[in-house]
């Protein structure tokens, strides 16, 4: 900056040189540390309104796989709901129907959940609803798990008191299949393979090579021995007592008679093509009280639960019988 200015004298009609004061030094820089300080604080905001920090990008990008997390964790809790769902179904429907007990009161299984202010403490966040919610069915798996656990109990202990009951109910299946290839039909209704109409198949059919070894699903009295060029062919029908019969149609030949006692996993046939069939197979049905029913409800023995679901597929694929 020149140490000098110049400032017109009108009453001598000149220019004359100034020097600056200090005042003027002061108000100068004064404005150069005004105009510096605008522009840094305009320059602090333009990057706070387009530009975001690395700790708030850490901070987001923490916050994304959070919400993601808890996303996922609410899909498998759903997932372990049906799991449990199920469960229950196939206690009520199956295991208490097997020992003759009531099902499990519905006010047990499913206790009543606690007052809202359980989950206040998760309020007022960004992703709050995601927590609550994943909280909530946490806490209703844990309640649905301790009861079905206890009907479960329930159920051991009807089991320790009948284990005659348990050797005889036909709780296996009645081939070898344990890649699960020989089913080929299940119960339901199926077009029928020779009238060409939908019939109701009131068991299972299960292929394999003619003289495959055939099985006793459960302990028992072979009450039934029949050698018939129609229907079901060379068929086998045993009680087992408890309610429970089961019979095996369809045969090659039969291994057993009429009043003969066989224990579960006892060959009783060979696997033919006898009777109205269209191919080497086995029709298995399970009669329980005088119904038939599903016999796929009773492969507990055998299958997993991996393999139960399987099997379930494989045989409602099908959509006509073998007979």
């Amino acid at each position: 900056m020149a140490r000098y200015r110049y400032k017109y004298n009108p009453s001598r009609l000149v220019y004359e040189k100034v020097p600056y004061t200090f005042k003027d030094y002061a108000g100068w820089t004064l404005k150069v540390l005004g105009f510096v300080a605008l522009i840094a604080v305009v320059s602090i905001l333009t990057f706070d309104q387009f530009f975001e920090s690395p700790k708030l990008l850490d901070a987001e990008r923490e916050n994304r796989f959070l919400k993601a997390q808890v996303e996922d964790l609410n899909q498998e809790l759903n997932q372990m709901s049906v799991v449990l769902d199920d469960l229950a179904e196939r206690d009520d429907d199956i295991y208490r129907n097997i020992f003759g007990a009531a099902p499990y009161p519905e006010h047990l299984r499913k206790p009543g959940v606690g007052g809202a202010d359980r989950f206040k403490s998760y309020e007022g966040y960004d992703n709050s609803k995601l927590i609550i919610e994943a909280q909530k069915k946490v806490s209703e798996l844990q309640r649905q798990l301790v009861s079905q656990s206890k009907s479960f109990e329930e159920l051991f202990k009807l089991a320790k008191s009948k284990s005659e009951m348990l050797s005889s109910i036909p709780a296996i299946q009645p081939v070898r299949n344990e890649d699960l290839k020989r089913v080929a039909s299940g119960y339901g209704w199926r077009i029928d393979p020779i009238y060409k109409v939908r019939k109701m198949h009131w068991g299972m059919d299960f292929t394999a090579p003619i003289g495959t070894e055939i099985f006793a699903t459960g302990d028992g009295v072979v009450v039934r021995v029949e050698r018939k060029q129609s229907g079901y062919g060379k068929n086998v029908v045993i009680k087992h007592g408890f309610g429970y019969e089961t019979l095996y149609g369809h045969m090659s030949q039969i291994m057993v008679k009429e009043g003969q006692k066989v224990k579960r996993g006892e060959v009783i046939g060979l696997i033919g093509n006898t009777g109205k069939s269209v191919g080497p197979h086995l029709h298995y049905e399970v009669i329980k009280d005088g119904e038939k029913v599903n016999p796929a409800y009773f492969y507990f023995n055998d299958l997993s639960p991996e393999q139960y679901e399987a099997m379930l597929e494989q045989s409602n694929a099908a959509n006509q019988s073998f007979d």
